[in-house]
C-alpha cells in the first residue's frame, strides 16, 4: 500500500483491534484497583497512605497527556504508542511486586507515565487513518473498551483479591501488554506514518506538569488527608494557580508552546473541549459516587452495587455508538447529541426532584432517569471529538486530541471531588457515620439531591457549549 493510500476495512480491523487492547490497558487499570484496596491495605499495612494507589496514577496519566501528542506529532505515533505501552507494562510489574504502600505508589506513577497518553493516542491514529466523514463510527467502536473496564474491572479487582492476589489485577497486565505491543507494531509498521517538524517546549511542560499536578493532588487530599478549607489544602490550589499563570505566560511567549495559540484560539476546539469536559466529568463523577448510594441507601453489597451501575454504562456507549454512526449520514450532525443532551439535563434534574421528594428509593425509576442522562452524554463525546481533529490541521491532530484528552481528565478530577463532597458531606469519616447510625441511609437522600442537582448543571453547560460550537463539514463529505 502506498503512502497515500487510505487504509480498507479489512486492514483497519486489526488495526483497531490493537489500539483498542492498548487503550484497554489504561482504561481497565483505573478501575480495577479499586475493589482490591482493602485488601492491598490488610496486605501492605500502612492504611492511612491508601489514596496513593489512585491518586498516583492520576497525576502521573494527567501531566503526561499533552506531552504524548507532542511527541507523537515530532516522532511519529507508532514509536510513541510502543513507548507507552512498554513503560505501562514496566511499571505494572513494578506495582506487582511492590513490598509496601509507598512502593506501590511509586510504581504506580511509572504506570501512570506510560498509560497516560494511550488513549488519546489511539484516538490520533484512527485520525491518521480515516476521514472525518467515517471517523466518527470507529470512534464509536472505542466506547466497547471504557463500557468493558467500566464493569468488568472492579469485578476482576474484587475477584482477584477475594479468590487468589491482589498482584494478579497488575500481573494480568504483563501478557495484555505483549498482545498489545505486538498487535500495534505489527499492523501499524505496514501503514503510513506521519511525523510533523516540531520542537518540544520543555519549560512549558514542566510548567503544565506542575500546575496540573498539584491541582490533582490537592483534589486527592482535599477531604481524605486533610479538611478542604485547611492551610495545606489551601497552599496547594493556591500552588498550583501560580503554576498555571506562568504556563499561561509561557504560552503566550514561547515560540512554538506546548499547547499552540492556533488550537486554543479556534472557538471550535475551545467548545468541543469544555462541552466534552463538563459531560464527561459528570458521567465521570456520577459513575463514581452511585455506589455510595446503593450500598448506604440501598443495602447492595459491593458486587451488587457494580451490576446495578451497568445500566448506566450501556446507555453511554449506547449514546456514543448511535451518535458516531449517524455523524457520516447527517449534515446537521449535532441535533442528535443535542436532544440527547437536552433529554439527560431533564432527566438529571428529575433525579434530583425524586430526592426531594423522597422518592430516591425507586432505584428502578432512578436508574432509568440517569439512563437517560448518560446516553445524552454519550452521544456528545463522538461529537466533540471528531470536531476537534475535523478543524486543526495535520500537523497538530496529535497534539489537537492530547489537548482535549488532558482537560477531558482534568475536569474529571475536580467534579468527581465536588461530587463525592456532595454526596458524603465532608468526607470519608462522616460516611462511615452514616454507615454506623442510619442504616438506610436517609440522611444520604438529601446529599444525593444536590449531586444530581450538580450533575443537571454539567450536563446543561455541556448542552451551551455543543450549542455553542460551529458545526463545519466533515472532510470527506459528499454533498449533493
Amino acid at each position: 500500500m502506498s503512502a497515500n493510500t487510505p487504509p480498507n476495512a479489512a486492514e483497519l480491523r486489526p488495526v483497531m483491534f490493537g489500539l483498542g487492547l492498548a487503550m484497554l490497558l489504561s482504561a481497565l487499570d483505573q478501575t480495577i484497583v479499586v475493589t482490591a484496596m482493602p485488601t492491598i491495605a490488610a496486605d501492605l499495612g500502612d492504611p492511612q497512605d491508601l489514596p496513593w494507589i489512585v491518586t498516583a496514577y492520576l497525576i502521573a496519566a494527567t501531566v503526561v497527556t499533552p506531552l504524548y501528542g507532542k511527541f507523537a506529532d515530532v516522532y511519529g505515533r507508532r514509536r510513541v504508542i510502543l513507548v507507552g505501552v512498554a513503560t505501562f507494562v514496566i511499571g505494572s510489574v513494578a506495582c506487582a511486586l511492590a513490598p509496601s504502600i509507598p512502593a506501590l505508589a511509586g510504581a504506580r506513577v511509572v504506570q501512570g507515565l506510560g498509560g497516560g497518553g494511550l488513549i488519546s493516542l489511539g484516538q490520533t491514529i484512527v485520525a491518521d487513518l480515516v476521514s472525518p466523514r467515517e471517523r466518527g463510527r470507529y470512534q464509536s467502536y472505542f466506547a466497547v473498551v471504557f463500557i468493558t473496564s467500566s464493569i468488568g474491572g472492579p469485578a476482576m479487582g474484587g475477584f482477584f483479591a477475594q479468590y487468589w492476589h491482589w498482584s494478579l489485577i497488575f500481573w494480568i497486565n504483563l501478557p495484555l501488554g505483549l498482545a498489545a505491543f505486538v498487535l500495534v507494531n505489527a499492523r501499524l509498521k505496514r501503514l503510513p506514518e506521519r511525523r510533523h517538524p516540531h520542537r518540544v517546549d520543555y519549560l512549558g511542560a514542566a510548567l503544565l506538569i506542575a500546575a496540573s499536578g498539584i491541582l490533582v493532588l490537592a483534589l486527592g487530599w482535599g477531604g481524605v488527608r486533610y479538611p478542604w478549607r485547611s492551610a495545606p489544602i489551601i497552599g496547594l490550589f493556591a500552588a498550583s494557580a501560580l503554576a498555571w499563570s506562568l504556563f499561561a505566560w509561557r504560552t503566550a511567549r514561547a515560540e512554538e508552546p506546548l499547547i499552540p495559540l492556533r488550537i486554543l484560539g479556534l472557538r471550535i476546539v475551545r467548545d468541543a473541549i469544555l462541552s466534552s469536559s463538563f459531560g464527561l466529568g459528570g458521567f465521570v463523577g456520577l459513575s463514581v459516587v452511585m455506589p455510595i448510594f446503593y450500598e448506604v441507601c440501598a443495602g447492595m453489597n459491593a458486587s451488587d452495587s457494580g451490576l446495578t451501575l451497568i445500566p448506566l454504562m450501556v446507555a453511554t456507549v449506547a449514546g456514543a455508538t448511535l451518535s458516531g454512526r449517524l455523524m457520516a449520514h447527517l449534515k446537521h450532525y449535532k441535533a442528535a447529541p443535542l436532544l440527547g443532551l437536552g433529554a439527560g439535563f431533564l432527566a438529571a434534574l428529575g433525579a434530583a426532584f425524586m430526592m426531594q421528594a423522597g422518592a430516591g428509593r425507586s432505584l428502578l425509576s432512578l436508574n432509568a432517569l440517569l439512563a437517560v442522562t448518560t446516553f445524552g452524554i454519550g452521544g456528545m463525546l463522538p461529537i466533540a471529538t471528531v470536531s476537534v481533529q475535523n478543524a486543526v490541521d495535520s500537523r497538530d491532530l496529535g497534539t489537537a486530541t492530547a489537548s482535549m484528552q488532558f482537560f477531558r481528565q482534568l475536569a474529571a478530577a475536580t467534579i468527581v471531588a465536588l461530587f463525592a463532597a456532595l454526596a458524603i458531606g465532608g468526607g470519608r469519616a462522616q460516611l462511615l457515620e452514616d454507615l454506623k447510625t442510619n442504616a438506610d441511609g436517609a440522611a444520604l437522600h438529601s446529599s444525593f439531591r444536590l449531586v444530581f442537582l450538580a450533575l443537571a448543571v454539567c450536563v446543561g453547560l455541556s448542552f451551551v457549549f455543543l450549542a455553542r460550537m460551529e458545526e463545519r463539514p466533515l472532510r470527506g463529505e459528499r454533498r449533493a
